[in-house]
């Protein structure tokens, strides 16, 4: 059974899916900040500003008129956080889109790999081996 496990481990499809959940789970921290820390705020000029974040319904309990969704979960009152979902919403959207740039330009470059380079011009390398033998063939039966 153990040699059995190690095989399994061995094997590349594995070993490749680690590596891809590893470098995957760094790459989720690389795009979460490019779309919080520069994404956002962009459209955030453009929107006036606007976050969803905040705005919640209470469904029970009582909050002070204005406070914030963590001051309101702090208060123990039940709220009904559609503006966290929406952000949670938009915020995919833009993640999405932003790896979908990714892998196209990474599939462009990966199809320019794959790509044959272009065939060489023919270069006329002059008469062949059998050409030259034949012309010293009749060379030689001209002189006899």
């Amino acid at each position: 059974m153990l040699n059995e496990f190690k095989d399994f481990i061995a094997k590349g499809n594995v070993m490749d899916m680690a590596v891809g959940i590893i470098i995957g789970a760094a790459f989720t921290a690389i795009v979460t900040s490019l779309v919080t820390d520069l994404i956002n705020p962009i459209i955030g000029l453009f929107t006036g500003g606007l976050d969803f974040t905040n705005n919640y319904a209470v469904l029970g309990g009582t909050v002070p008129e204005g406070a914030s969704l963590d001051a309101a979960r702090e208060a123990g009152a039940s709220v009904f956080a559609y503006g966290s979902f929406i952000m949670a919403v938009i915020n995919f959207l833009i993640i999405a889109f932003v790896v979908f740039m990714l892998v196209r330009y990474v599939n462009r470059v990966k199809a320019m790999a794959e790509k044959p380079d272009d065939v060489a011009p023919e270069v006329e390398t002059g008469p062949s081996e059998v050409d030259l033998l034949v012309e010293i063939r009749d060379a030689l039966a001209k002189r006899a």
